[in-house]
């Protein structure tokens, strides 16, 4: 059932709507890409701030679109155990809602000039297919969510493609602005390396949500990865990605001469263990709406630890 109580405010309800609890899908990868920056002399200030930004808009505008495909095309009903969603809910007007995402994606798309200035053809490219598949996550003909495609969007956009990107406005702001190419040192294997535990726990976070919604997602014929693998194969996913997110310290540690305090996110194994506990055992909205909050904090954690690890190293 909707875990609201009483009918929240106006505010309080785009908030809701917002869900600011995914925002560290959206810092973790400026976190980390900006200390590998530093790592590599190459850190600016700017173009990191204003990719935090441009990450978080488009987060924030899946959300909107999620919170309004979702409830038109039946998908969030009153049996479900998620965190209220203010369309379904009747909170905020459909309509309201569309025009939202819409508002939010244009905003990222304004905020990202900067960086096409800075990065050139290639963040333009990379900018718009970001925003483009923010909103066909539940929107348009196909929508990626509905078709189990929806953990390996997650994985490559809030994962490989923000880290490596975040770390090359900042290399690229070193060179020629308006480029058309990708100048040579810009993207490194460090950095597709480094995007490895972002990518993996961002999408871990997506898992606990459709593990827990996967029986109401079934019937309203959404077919995310957890209803087309089932509870045993997405619970080893969980494991799976989470496991990924501690084997890139030990890589850095042992392959690029980083020293030990690359190793710091590994003091966060016991919180991924509870964490894992619960995803394996449980179904029930009681027990997976805070381990997906855990997920999400667990990102936070795990990316500042990293980051200070590749600074400090």
């Amino acid at each position: 059932m909707s875990t609201a109580e009483v009918e929240p405010s106006r505010t309080k309800a785009w908030v809701m709507a917002a869900r600011p609890q995914t925002l560290p899908a959206a810092a973790a990868p400026v976190i980390v890409g900006t200390g590998l920056a530093v790592r590599e002399g190459v850190f600016a200030p700017l173009p990191a701030v204003m990719a935090f930004v441009g990450a978080a808009l488009i987060q924030i505008g899946t959300n909107f679109a999620n919170d309004y495909y979702d409830a038109i095309k039946g998908a969030d009903t009153e049996d479900r155990d998620g965190f209220t969603r203010v369309t379904q809910s009747g909170l905020i007007s459909a309509e309201r809602v569309k025009l939202a995402t819409m508002v939010t994606f244009a905003l990222a798309i304004l905020s990202g000039t900067y960086l096409v200035y800075v990065g050139g053809l290639p963040i333009l490219v990379i900018g718009l297919v970001s925003v483009l598949c923010g909103w066909a996550y539940t929107g348009g003909p196909y929508p990626l969510g509905y078709h189990g495609l929806g953990d390996p969007f997650v994985f490559v956009f809030f994962g490989i493609v923000a880290v490596t990107g975040t770390v090359y406005v900042q290399a690229a702001a070193f060179v020629d602005p308006l480029i058309t190419t990708v100048p040579p040192g810009t993207v490194t294997l460090e950095a597709v390396v480094a995007s490895l535990p972002v990518a993996g726990i961002s999408t871990a976070i997506i898992v606990v949500n459709n593990v827990r919604d996967r029986e109401t997602d079934a019937e309203a014929g959404k077919r995310t990865l957890a209803v087309r693998l089932g509870y045993r194969w997405s619970r080893l996913e969980y494991v799976g990605l989470l496991a990924l997110a501690y084997l890139v310290p030990v890589w850095f540690w042992l392959e690029t001469g980083v020293g030990p305090a690359v190793l710091l996110p590994l003091v966060t194994v016991p919180y991924a263990g509870l964490l894992a506990r619960t995803v394996c055992t449980r179904t029930d909205g009681e027990a997976l709406n805070p381990a997906l909050e855990g997920t999400g904090k667990l990102l936070a954690i795990h990316a500042v630890l990293f980051a200070a690890g590749l600074v400090i190293g």
